[in-house]
């Protein structure tokens, strides 16, 4: 069954075709201002029904970031994407800006989840952190659009690109270095990429780190998530959500957990919540409110847009993080040699938690703290927001206002103690030639 699953929804979706390209043709006579019957409320229900259909059934492209300017000390400029790094399963994107800076801001890499969704669901951090800093994003790659003959893609992979990330662009960085923000999932690969490096005293590690809503150790108030994981074990996921990528697809052939599975089980979790923003949609399409009928499709032509996993990560993934609880028991290796948190002693802390989340419980992205026992204190801390869920922590007005300041000024001092640091050891080499 599992077998030919992938190629029965394709099937399905081809099936709808017709049906999809009736209710395009019937949404626009209904919505068209030469039709006598637009103007009715006949006509405005004819429209809505036909335009819900077609969105319910439609597959959803890779969205854009579409952030073309930003402010910089004031000052609007143009902001352009531009692709730095890339290898098969992922790659680096720099959002340049046209700014004349008289000292350049730091540098900060911030690391996509791998779990479903595109990059462009961060497209809120990013923007709330363009003005401040040179800011990267990792662009990871839809499986089932990479060919078997670029290789496999596991956990492992992840920490060997962002070692490889870390160490280009961190050649160039002057100053404290560069800083990094994971966002859930890629919290565990960031920090175990972190130590790695720091085991091993490259000079290269990242200066900081900020961890938000990641399951650094899902024993702590586990959420639906973490025990639907511990429950089923890693062979139950390879049974049941494991298929391979149907022609034509360039990853024909290649083991996949698909994007349609993923988005059915976000959506399970929350489906009362889901049915009901849709019927709100219908009724502001009925009503003819415009602009909020916007923002619902603003929303899920994000939220709806999946790509699939690599079979090897994503039960990597699960039996290290969800299952053996690998990273807090200190029993996680990469590429065979122990990840140790008790090595990283340079790079700086950050754990963000919401209060509400309902994917990482609160404390799990806190565990971090306690084991990274070698950080000095003054480089490590924990922020709690109060009344916001698992995307709250990202995204949203609270974000805004009162997450991303903390970590602008948790960077700012990092970036106070190098500079400090840097000038002591000047006078320092002056004074020894003197």
């Amino acid at each position: 069954m599992n077998r030919f699953s992938y190629h029965m929804y394709e099937m399905a979706h081809a099936a709808l075709v017709p049906a999809r390209a009736v209710s395009d043709a019937t949404r626009l006579l209904f919505k068209s201002p030469v039709n006598p019957l637009a103007h009715t409320p006949f006509g405005r229900n004819m429209a809505a029904s036909a335009e819900l259909f077609e969105r319910l059934t439609r597959r959803y492209g890779k969205p854009t970031f579409g952030l073309d300017t930003t402010s910089v000390n004031g000052v609007t400029v143009a902001v352009t994407e531009e692709i730095v790094w890339e290898k098969p399963f992922g790659r680096l994107i720099h959002f340049s800006r046209a700014a004349q800076l008289a000292k350049p801001q730091p540098s900060l890499l911030i690391v996509a989840p791998l779990s479903g969704h595109y990059a462009t669901l961060l497209r809120g951090t990013v923007e709330a952190f363009l003005p401040h800093y040179e800011v990267y994003i990792t662009d990871w790659a839809d499986a089932r659009m990479v060919p078997l003959s670029a290789g496999s893609f596991d956990l492992d992979d992840y920490i060997d690109y962002l070692i490889e990330i870390y160490q280009f662009l961190g050649k160039d960085i002057k100053g404290a270095g560069l800083h990094t923000l994971g966002v859930c999932q890629p919290s565990v690969p960031l920090i175990a990429a972190v130590a790695r490096m720091e085991a091993e005293n490259h000079p290269l590690a990242p200066a900081s780190m900020t961890l938000m809503g990641g399951p650094i150790d899902t024993r702590r108030s586990p959420t639906a998530v973490n025990a639907l994981a511990q429950e089923r074990g890693t062979e139950w996921f390879r049974r049941n959500c494991i298929f391979s990528v149907p022609f034509p697809y360039p990853g024909f052939g290649r083991q996949v957990y698909p994007g349609f599975l993923q988005l059915s089980g976000f959506m399970a979790m929350n489906m009362d919540r889901h049915v009901n923003a849709h019927v709100e949609m219908f009724n502001h399409l009925v009503k003819g409110d415009g602009d909020s009928a916007e923002k619902h499709r603003d929303f899920y032509d994000e939220y709806m847009a999946v790509m699939d996993l690599s079979a090897d990560y994503y039960l990597q993934t699960i039996e290290n993080v969800f299952v053996q609880h690998s990273l807090p028991k200190g029993e996680m290796k990469h590429r065979g040699k122990p990840v140790d948190l008790t090595a990283i002693h340079r790079t700086g802390l950050m754990t963000v938690e919401g209060e509400k989340d309902d994917i990482s419980g609160v404390g799990q992205t806190y565990a971090a703290q306690e084991l990274c026992v070698n950080i000095p204190a003054e480089r490590k801390v924990h922020y709690l927001q109060n009344g916001v869920g698992h995307y709250g922590v990202f995204n949203g007005s609270r974000f805004r206002s009162e997450i991303a300041p903390r970590i602008r000024d948790f960077i700012a001092n990092l970036e106070q103690d190098a500079a400090r640091d840097t000038k002591g050891a000047k006078l320092k080499l002056a004074a020894s030639n003197g």
